[in-house]
C-alpha cells in the first residue's frame, strides 16, 4: 500500500519552499502542521528581510549609530550564530557585506537608511538581551544564514505537530525528519553525469555554488570583499540547517582550510571543482 504523502510549496525567502510529509493518516492534521511550518518560515522572511521596510534589519539600518533597536528572538539568534562564526573564521563569514552587494546591484539600496561606514565590520555589532546596537553605520545581509535558520524553524514546527517523516526544502537548503534513508540530489550546475546523491538520516544539508551567483549566497570573503568562489560547489551536511547554510560559504572561501571549522560544528563538506571531482572535508562519516 502506498505511503500517504502530502506536499505543498510556497514562494518564500527568495525561492520556492517545498514541505513534504509522509506516512501520516490524518490529512487535516498534516495540512495544519505544514501551515504552521510555513508560518514559521514567513516570520523569518518578514523579520530578517533586507528588502522589507518593517523588518528588523531595515529598522537597524535606519537607526542612528549607538541606538538600541529591539529585534525578534529569531533575529538575535541568527546574529549570535553569525557573529560566532565571524569570530571563529576571523571575518571570512561576515554579514556586514550588504553595502558591497548593493554596489554590485545584487541588493536594492535600503530606503531612508543611514549611509554605511566603509570601515564597519561584524565587530561593530553589539548584541543585547533584548535588542541590537550598531557602533558604526552598516547594512547587514543575513541571506547567507537566515534561510537555514528558517528551515530549522519549519522542521521544529513539524516535529511539534508530531510529524515523524518529513522534509523542508528551501531551494537546496533542506532538513529531513526521520531516519530515512533520504536521498538528496546535489545540483552543482554541472552536466547530469556529474550530479552527486547524498543519502541522509535525520540531518540538514545546504548547497552553494559560484555558477549561479545571487545575493542569497552572499559569496564574499568578508576579509577582502572579493568573491570567495570560483568554479566550485559546496554541500555541507550538519545537524542544523543554520550551520550547514553558513558553512557552505566558509568551505567555498577556504577550501581544505575550512576543515577545523566544519569539525567544530560536527559538519561535513562535499566540495566539487569544475571537473566534477569531489573532496570531503570536516567531520567525516563513520
Amino acid at each position: 500500500m502506498p505511503t500517504p504523502t502530502v506536499e505543498r510549496a510556497r514562494p518564500l525567502l527568495g525561492t520556492t519552499v517545498v514541505i513534504r510529509v509522509e506516512g501520516e493518516d490524518d490529512p487535516a492534521h498534516v495540512h495544519a502542521a505544514i501551515s504552521d511550518a510555513f508560518a514559521a518560515i514567513a516570520h523569518v522572511h518578514q523579520t530578517m528581510s533586507f528588502h522589507e521596510p518593517t523588518s528588523d534589519l531595515s529598522r537597524l539600518h535606519r537607526a542612528p549609530v549607538g541606538t538600541r533597536v529591539g529585534v525578534s528572538e529569531g533575529t538575535l539568534a541568527v546574529l549570535r550564530e553569525a557573529l560566532a562564526l565571524a569570530d571563529m573564521t576571523d571575518g571570512v563569514f561576515d554579514v556586514t557585506v550588504g553595502a558591497q552587494l548593493v554596489r554590485r546591484g545584487l541588493l536594492p539600496t535600503p530606503k531612508e537608511s543611514c549611509a554605511p561606514d566603509a570601515s564597519a565590520t561584524w565587530r561593530d555589532i553589539e548584541l543585547l538581551d533584548d535588542g541590537v546596537r550598531l557602533h558604526r553605520s552598516m547594512w547587514i545581509d543575513l541571506g547567507g544564514i537566515a534561510k537555514g535558520y528558517a528551515v530549522d524553524q519549519a522542521a521544529m514546527a513539524l516535529r511539534a505537530a508530531g510529524m515523524a517523516h518529513a522534509c523542508v526544502d528551501a531551494g537546496g537548503d533542506l532538513r529531513t525528519i526521520g531516519q530515512g534513508p533520504h536521498r538528496i540530489a546535489i545540483d552543482s550546475g554541472l552536466p547530469a553525469d556529474h550530479i552527486a546523491v547524498i543519502e541522509l538520516g535525520e540531518a540538514a544539508v545546504a548547497t552553494s555554488t559560484g555558477r549561479a551567483f545571487d545575493y542569497q549566497g552572499a559569496h564574499l570573503d568578508g576579509r577582502t570583499g572579493l568573491d570567495c568562489v570560483r568554479d566550485q560547489c559546496a554541500s555541507v551536511v550538519s545537524a542544523r540547517c543554520i550551520h550547514a547554510d553558513a558553512l557552505t560559504k566558509v568551505a567555498l572561501a577556504l577550501g581544505e582550510a575550512s576543515a577545523p571549522f566544519l569539525r567544530h560544528y560536527g559538519a561535513t563538506a562535499h566540495l566539487q571543482d569544475g571537473t566534477g571531482r569531489w573532496t570531503v572535508l570536516g567531520e567525516l562519516p563513520s
